[in-house]
């Protein structure tokens, strides 16, 4: 008895440091939590600030006005399903983007995300293009193009003008589609009676670091796929020359700090905020030198250049590129990835390790959504689906369990027989399994195989923007943000915020209490040291799994309850299971 008072007491501790540094260990380990877009107060929902939601507005203290700044130069408008904004002709700058599909919060009269703002705003963000020439004058950040059109739309390309009066002509001809994609053709004509030599560029200028975390499992920040792959190894302190990527430190891999240039055909270079992307995309077939640089401030700049290109007098030459500047949606990439030919475009979205499984959930799970209209309920048909195909292994695991419970007096007494020799105790222990045909780590194999499941699911609800403020029933209004209902200041009557380790909603609850009815239908364990365990484990697992996103925690509730609905249909096949261990015999 004094042992097993002292394993509960090891048990007890250890469950306590668990529970008080789950929190930090959890930011470490996985992709941050989407705050919460509501806060229940006398119990109704409140819409809360985003961080992360407008990318433009995420630096500090504003320069200017924005809507001043927009009107001191002239603009052509831009009007798509997905997109609203100007490009300046000033510079010939797209430097004015709005998002109309997505809000800054699930308020009604939210107003819409702002990806672009032109220098001298709040979190200026654009893209720019021209070209580097010696002995011939170019536009520069200053000159004022002239446009054949006032308005931008799918369908309807404007064209933007400028002379250098000495005989060369430069223009950029802009073309959107339905979503996300600038195509910008940039030419030069020479009418001298000299050729000239010219570099077109694209580049993107951004202040300010975002809000949004980077971490190793989602990466926030310089992004872009080059000769070998996705490049996630790239951080806003690593331009700055302050510290290498996270991948660097620990394998040598990638360029070192301040080093960010490549030499590469195809590919593509930008910025990547949780939900927010932009990104330029060259001619695929050429050449190009893409850097990513510290500027003024904390200013930063993606860049991308052609090798120099001569052009003989009477001639004209045009360079094709794209601009990626909208919502991480992943048709959308995927989409640009495969009619692009542009490799590893899907990848803005860090997958990770589990991409196998997460692509398929998501597809999955957005074919279930608009077969049913909620979210919500469409996890719970993706976790009916997810217990269905694992029903089999479920049975193996429960047959195995029941063999493993008769096993359990012969077990008992080979252990004492043998219990001043460990080794002779394993060896034949071992060979009990062998005789008698039992695995006894098969019943470990569903459990093994719902942990990927479940970092898929979360991933998928984290870090998807179609998941972003995807309302369920009731209060929670962003199945990918924590339950924003606290119990312990009734609702929001009692005004005061709990500390996070004890802001547990009702959903929480709901999942503590599923879990301890599996808990109770299990077998019951022969060790009372096991029964102490299995008794505290679901209120302990309520406090960790309460700052997960509410749909992870509708997944694991239903998956609770239909194992209890699997464990009953179970018994009835394997009756072993219920009745009580015979005694062990008694050691020869």
């Amino acid at each position: 008895m004094k042992d097993d008072q002292k394993n509960f007491v090891i048990f007890a501790v250890l469950a306590a440091a668990l529970l008080f540094a789950w929190q930090p260990l959890m930011h470490w380990v996985f992709p941050q939590q989407q705050p919460a877009p509501t806060k229940v107060v006398n119990g109704k929902s409140q819409a809360l600030p985003q961080p992360g939601a407008d990318p433009a507005a995420d630096s500090p203290k504003a320069l200017r006005d924005r809507a001043a700044v927009l009107a001191e130069s002239p603009r052509v408008a831009i009007d798509t399903p997905a997109l609203r904004g100007s490009i300046n002709l000033k510079g010939a700058r797209i430097d004015d983007l709005q998002l109309p599909k997505f809000r800054e919060t699930v308020a009604k009269n939210s107003p819409a995300v702002t990806l672009f703002s032109p220098s001298g705003t709040k979190g200026a963000y654009f893209a720019g293009f021209g070209w580097i020439a010696g002995g011939v004058a170019v536009p520069t950040k200053d000159t004022v193009f002239e446009a054949d059109g006032t308005v931008l739309k799918p369908g309807t390309p404007v064209t933007l003008r400028w002379d250098n009066s000495t005989g060369q002509r430069f223009s950029v001809r802009f073309s959107v589609d339905d979503n996300y994609l600038f195509t910008a053709e940039q030419s030069v004509a020479n009418l001298g009676s000299a050729p000239v030599s010219v570099r077109p560029y694209s580049l993107l200028s951004r202040t300010g670091v975002p809000t949004d975390p980077d971490s190793w499992t989602n990466h926030i920040g310089p992004l872009g796929a080059f000769a070998n792959g996705a490049n996630y190894d790239i951080s806003y302190k690593n331009l700055e020359g302050q510290e290498p990527g996270f991948f660097s430190k620990i394998f040598g891999t990638s360029a070192k700090a301040g080093e960010n240039a490549f030499n590469v055909k195809g590919g593509w270079i930008g910025f990547g905020d949780k939900y927010w992307l932009s990104a330029l995309i060259p001619d695929q077939k050429l050449q190009v030198n893409a850097a990513f640089r510290p500027a003024q401030g904390d200013t930063f700049q993606a860049d991308a250049a052609l090798p120099k290109i001569e052009i003989p007098a009477g001639k004209r030459i045009v360079t094709t590129s794209h601009v990626f500047a909208g919502a991480k949606e992943v048709r959308a990439l995927d989409h640009y990835e495969s009619s692009l030919g542009v490799a590893h475009f899907g990848n803005a979205i860090d997958w990770g390790w589990f991409q196998i499984l997460e692509k398929p959930i998501f597809y999955y799970l957005g074919w279930l959504f608009h077969l049913v209209g909620n979210f919500g309920i469409a996890i719970i048909l993706l976790t009916i689906t997810i217990r269905g195909l694992l029903f089999p292994i479920a049975q193996k695991q429960f047959a195995s369990m029941a063999k493993m419970r008769l096993l359990q007096p012969k077990m008992k007494a080979v252990q004492e027989r043998y219990k001043d020799d460990k080794q002779r105790q394993q060896q034949e222990v071992m060979k009990l399994y062998k005789d008698e045909k039992v695995n006894p780590l098969a019943g470990c194999l569903p459990i093994l195989l719902q942990i990927p499941i479940m970092f898929a699911l979360y991933k998928v609800l984290l870090l998807t923007i179609e998941m972003r403020h995807q309302p369920f029933f009731g209060w929670i209004h962003d199945l990918s943000a924590p339950d924003p209902a606290t119990i312990l200041n009734l609702f929001g009557y009692l005004h005061f915020t709990p500390p996070s380790f004890l802001a547990i909603g009702v959903v929480p609850v709901l999942l503590g209490v599923s879990m301890f009815f599996q808990m109770k239908f299990n077998p019951a364990p022969m060790d009372e040291m096991q029964k102490q365990i299995f008794a505290i484990m679901p209120w302990m697992l309520m406090f960790m799994m309460a700052p997960f996103a509410v749909g992870l925690q509708i997944y694991w509730i239903t998956s609770n309850c239909l194992t209890v609905l699997q464990q009953q249909f179970l018994y009835a096949r394997h009756p072993a299971l219920k009745e009580p261990v015979k005694k062990e015999a008694k050691a020869k």
